[in-house]
């Protein structure tokens, strides 16, 4: 219903205030600044560089030529328009989910979920098993992007890190939209945010929070599909199960006289999907369902459709042949840059790393730069680069070091992890 959680909403009036606009560190004032704290946060991940990097980081399909196929900033504007329309009808705070939304996947892996996968399978020490918790997963990498590497040039023109407030680094962390949950409420405790040990465990420690997690299901879904068709992946007998994946879930339930109008009518017409009709119907269904009583939740056909749609593209697209293909192709491109600079620790600690890679500029100029910025590699340089920025990694521990060469390529676009893969094995 409009307006149902206005007394939810996170403002001054919410017992939790103080803790979701607390930053660990005060950031400057400059006098003049008409923003809320959390437009400062939205402003501020804006114009971090890893959000610009989204831009050329595969969402489902590497497709650096097409115009018109999702990359993943494109996801993540699609999940902040998402949320920002949930949140102003429900009546919670809009720029606290704007900020969430606009900065949930800074920390994702070139690649996409398969690049995420890769790192996570590199690192050495990693327990095996099915319920083996990740050592590297996009969402706490989000935070530790926002908390460590990120910087902005304070108005003396010396790089500090974004430190962002407490509700918008907590929906960072919390954001996994990929477990289907019903009912979704926020917990009341604040907690230390990297003790979160697997994504999708915790909710947020916001409703506005809660809001970015549905929303980034509802936006990969439907844009997914349609990116699928662009590529011919989907054909007439995928087409025929979604209408009867369409008809079965929507067909009967309670929201039958706007649903399986609209719906149905993203697959009726033969191959034609509409995304925007789908987005809208998942939304609508959202606001009609939700309250502070019974969480963000959907109607039950609706939940159902979500799940089974998630099963469809998981066999009909996830799966397909071409983006297995794809895969072992990025798990090379990866894996060699990350074998290549787990080499050279020794001439890190021996201040050469710039002599070592000088058979592959690119690389040397930016992993020189990550080491001088965020490493006790070279403190005389950093003082000089005026870098403000904590010491992260030690260059002198094993475990230390392969954490900063894992980070240091999660933050790689596409193109420029093929750039330096190929500058590696080109003589």
């Amino acid at each position: 219903m409009k307006d149902s959680f206005a007394s939810v909403k996170t403002d001054e009036k919410n017992p939790k205030w103080q803790q979701c606009i607390k930053r660990e560190n005060t950031l400057y004032n400059r006098g003049n600044d008409i923003r809320s704290e959390f437009e400062r946060d939205y402003t501020r991940l804006l114009h971090c560089e890893a959000y610009r990097r989204l831009k050329h980081k595969t969402q489902v399909f590497y497709a650096p030529q097409n115009d018109h196929i999702c990359t993943r900033i494109e996801h993540v504007n699609h999940v902040a328009s998402v949320s920002a329309t949930i949140a102003k009808y429900l009546g919670l705070n809009q720029e606290l989910t704007e900020a969430i939304a606009i900065g949930h996947d800074i920390g994702h892996a070139p690649f996409g979920h398969t690049g995420e996968d890769i790192l996570n399978s590199l690192i050495k020490n990693q327990k095996e098993g099915k319920n083996a918790p990740k050592k590297f997963w996009h969402e706490r990498n989000s935070l530790f992007f926002a908390d460590f590497i990120e910087t902005l040039q304070d108005p003396d023109g010396i790089s500090k890190n974004l430190d962002l407030t407490y509700a918008v680094r907590d929906g960072l962390i919390c954001h996994c939209g990929e477990i289907d949950q019903q009912g979704l409420k926020p917990r009341e405790e604040a907690i230390d945010l990297y003790s979160i040990k697997r994504p999708g465990i915790l909710q947020p420690f916001t409703w506005e929070g809660c809001i970015v997690k549905t929303s980034d299901k509802i936006a990969f879904l439907g844009r997914d599909i349609e990116d699928a068709r662009s590529y011919h992946i989907l054909d007439m007998a995928a087409y025929r199960q979604l209408r009867e994946i369409v008809g079965a879930t929507l067909g009967l339930g309670p929201n039958k006289k706007y649903s399986l109008h609209t719906t149905n009518g993203a697959f009726r017409s033969g191959r034609a999907v509409n995304t925007t009709v789908l987005i809208n119907d998942m939304i609508v269904d959202l606001c009609a369902q939700s309250s502070p009583e019974n969480g963000i939740c959907f109607s039950e056909p609706y939940f159902k459709f979500i799940h089974e749609l998630k099963r469809f593209s998981l066999a009909n697209i996830y799966n397909n042949w071409r983006l297995l293909e794809f895969q072992r192709y990025a798990e090379n491109v990866l894996s060699c840059i990350y074998r290549t600079l787990m080499k050279i620790q020794v001439y890190a600690q021996n201040r050469r790393v710039e002599n070592v890679l000088r058979y592959s500029p690119e690389l040397q100029k930016t992993f020189s730069d990550w080491l001088v910025k965020y490493t006790n590699y070279n403190p005389q340089k950093k003082e000089i680069m005026r870098y403000k920025t904590k010491e992260v990694f030690d260059v002198n521990d094993n475990e230390s070091w392969e954490k900063c060469i894992v980070e240091y390529i999660s933050g790689m676009t596409d193109q420029y992890a093929i750039k330096v893969y190929e500058e590696i094995i080109s003589f």
